[in-house]
């Protein structure tokens, strides 16, 4: 089975239009547009006086609706006042019927109505000073309580620091007492006849030697710089000697 041909001949769109001929056109053309009838001056200028009078149809409605907003809001200013008025006497009522009722009650009932609220204060002041001790004591034993717990914190590594110092003690006590037993095996020396003293003066025996070999070894270093330069030094002088002959 072979492959389809599937190419097409190639048509030139010139020459395919030219074939046709002329084509029929529909509707109006520029030509028709551009000689299409145009007003003159003047009938211009009476359109644009007449848009800028307006219809006469439009300002009636506009005065009517204007009419009619303005009674509206008549109606609503004289409802919110009468309102408001009617509020105002109502208030000035109850407050006439207020004072009636007070000068009506006798002064025995005054004094009992003065006793009654002095009692009121004096009670709510005492629950205040009550409230404000409450919360002083509250502070307060938080306050002692995280102390104690600092304190107690303070302590245990206090101990801790002390056990390690008495541990690092034994050990250095115990490690004298074995040296001292390999060097001298006829002498039976316990771990417990070390005195304090004993320990202090191997300690200081101990920095002294480190202080000496430290000073040894800088002693040499210094010694090793000065070889090396003059070792360096007479180098120069070889190199700088045969120069100045072949001159």
């Amino acid at each position: 089975m072979g492959k389809r041909d599937n190419r097409v001949a190639y048509m030139n769109p010139i020459a395919m239009a030219r074939w046709r001929g002329p084509t029929q056109s529909v509707g109006p053309t520029i030509q028709d547009y551009l000689n299409r009838p145009r007003p003159t001056w003047e009938e211009v200028k009476k359109q644009l006086e007449n848009k800028k009078r307006g219809s006469k149809a439009l300002a009636e409605f506009e005065e009517k609706m204007n009419e009619n907003w303005k009674k509206e809001l008549e109606k609503s200013r004289q409802k919110l006042l009468s309102g408001n008025e009617s509020s105002s006497k109502k208030k000035e009522r109850k407050r006439k019927k207020k004072k009636k009722s007070c000068r009506s009650s006798s002064p025995s009932s005054s004094s009992d109505s003065s006793s009654s609220s002095s009692d009121s204060e004096d009670e709510e002041k005492k629950q205040g000073k009550k409230r404000k001790k409450k919360k002083n004591r509250s502070y307060k034993s938080s306050q002692s309580s995280a102390y104690e717990s600092e304190s107690e914190s303070k302590e245990s590594i206090k101990k801790k620091k002390k056990s390690k110092d008495e541990t690092a003690k034994e050990k250095d006590v115990r490690s004298l007492s074995k040296k001292r037993k390999k060097s001298y095996p006829d002498d039976d020396v316990s771990s417990e006849s070390l005195s304090e003293s004993d320990y202090e003066e191997d300690v200081q025996a101990k920095k002294k030697r480190r202080c000496e070999e430290r000073e040894q070894a800088k002693e040499k270093v210094k010694k090793k710089k000065k070889k090396q330069h003059k070792k360096h030094s007479k180098k120069k002088k070889k190199k700088s000697g045969p120069s100045h002959k072949s001159r």
